[in-house]
């Protein structure tokens, strides 16, 4: 009996902390979604079409997931420490993105740029797109513009940032700083959703 040699990806996984000390990036050797794609899933029932984040919720550690360009960042329960149980959620990523499996299965994203905005709207989003975005990420997480209403910017915080001790303190002095500097029009900027 002849066996086809399967060739399995070669993955190399490696971790990150962020400022959110519940949380830790996973960050993959390749691009694991499209460039400005993210999903969120705070809960195991969110996970439904993200077979990867499902079976990471099976584990009672886990409190939340977050995919993003070449990272997973996992969200632990407090009551756990990570050098108990990150070295489990590495390998249990590594063999799962080895077998080729989708981590999603469809990846259709709402359109971030909308050419019915306002022109207030487009420079809020370009700006949180050019000058936020990336810092975000760099720490597991992901902003996306929510909505804007007489001064006030609303803005989704996901992956580490959710729950995050120092997202407040990003949100006002980092964000909220830059918003008004470059907008005047620009009041304040607030975290919406969970």
């Amino acid at each position: 009996m002849e066996t086809k040699n399967i060739d399995k990806r070669v993955v190399n996984l490696y971790m990150e902390s962020n400022p959110n000390p519940n949380s830790l990036k996973f960050v993959a050797n390749f691009m694991l979604l499209p460039d400005g794609v993210s999903y969120d899933f705070p809960s195991e029932a969110a996970a439904s079409e993200a077979p990867l984040a499902s079976e990471l919720f099976k584990y009672d550690f886990v409190d939340r997931v977050f995919y993003m360009s070449n990272f997973i960042t996992v969200t632990k329960k407090e009551e756990f420490e990570w050098e108990e149980i990150k070295d489990q959620i590495k390998q249990h990523i590594q063999v799962f993105l080895e077998s080729g499996k989708p981590i999603i299965k469809d990846t259709i994203q709402d359109e971030q740029f909308d050419e019915n905005d306002s022109e207030t709207v487009k420079k809020i989003k370009g700006i949180l797109d050019e000058y936020i975005r990336p810092a975000v990420e760099q720490d597991g997480g992901a902003i996306s513009f929510h909505s804007y209403h007489e001064g006030v910017v609303k803005v989704l915080l996901q992956g580490s940032c959710s729950g995050c001790p120092s997202s407040t303190v990003t949100l006002k002095a980092g964000i909220e700083n830059l918003l008004k500097r470059m907008l005047p029009e620009i009041q304040s900027v607030e975290a919406e959703g969970v």
